[in-house]
């Protein structure tokens, strides 16, 4: 009998031992589980909260790659400027636009002896490195302006341009500066000049070296 007692009592004892060992198992996997269903509850609100505001394509512009691209340009413009000025014995603070002629050729408007502004055109106008860096800004850097002024506007006040909207792609990889320069200037096309002046851009592009701020 003592025996048989024994046993029964080693039973009961394994059979209590593995009761609790599997009610300890199923509580380690309860409260393992409990951050998993928080973590979701988190990010279904985060998902709640980031997707009530909607970004506009155009608050995604890389406006400083733009301003990069047309640095370039401008930089080399207004340093073959500088050149000429030094080159003809001209003030260094010699304030000078130059545009283009409707023949094509530049023209110049400055305080200079007229023989030395005509030297200067001739100089530029075969001047093929100058020929294509301006006819590149003369359709870039207005609409980098526009865009620029555009963007700095709604991030500080909140207030959307309806034109930059039109011209902005949702798609990032067709909103390169070329991309922009070819709606904004089909926009600039079809505009009238009052439509043009009131939205602060010229038909006609001119670069000033100099010029008081």
């Amino acid at each position: 009998m003592s025996l048989l007692a024994s046993l029964a009592r080693a039973g009961a004892s394994f059979q209590q031992a593995a009761e609790n060992r599997a009610a300890r198992q199923a509580a380690a996997q309860t409260a393992a589980a409990a951050p998993e269903d928080k973590a979701v509850v988190a990010t279904d609100d985060s998902v709640t909260l980031n997707g009530g505001a909607v970004r506009k394509p155009s608050s995604q512009l890389s406006v400083n790659r733009y301003k990069q691209d047309v640095g370039q340009d401008h930089t080399f413009v207004r340093e073959t400027l500088r050149h000429k000025l030094a080159e003809y014995s001209l003030n260094p603070a010699t304030r000078i636009a130059v545009e283009k002629k409707d023949t094509g050729g530049f023209a110049i408007k400055a305080m200079m002896p007229e023989s030395t502004r005509q030297q200067i055109e001739k100089d530029l106008d075969n001047n093929k490195g100058f020929r294509e860096a301006f006819n590149r800004l003369s359709v870039n850097e207005p609409t980098l302006s526009f865009v620029d002024n555009a963007v700095r506007l709604n991030q500080a006040y909140g207030v959307n341009n309806a034109l930059l909207d039109q011209m902005v792609s949702e798609n990032q990889q067709f909103n390169g500066l070329q991309d922009l320069t070819h709606r904004f200037d089909s926009l600039r096309r079809t505009a009238n000049a009052a439509s043009l002046e009131a939205a602060g851009q010229s038909r006609q592009y001119a670069f000033s070296l100099n010029a008081r701020a």
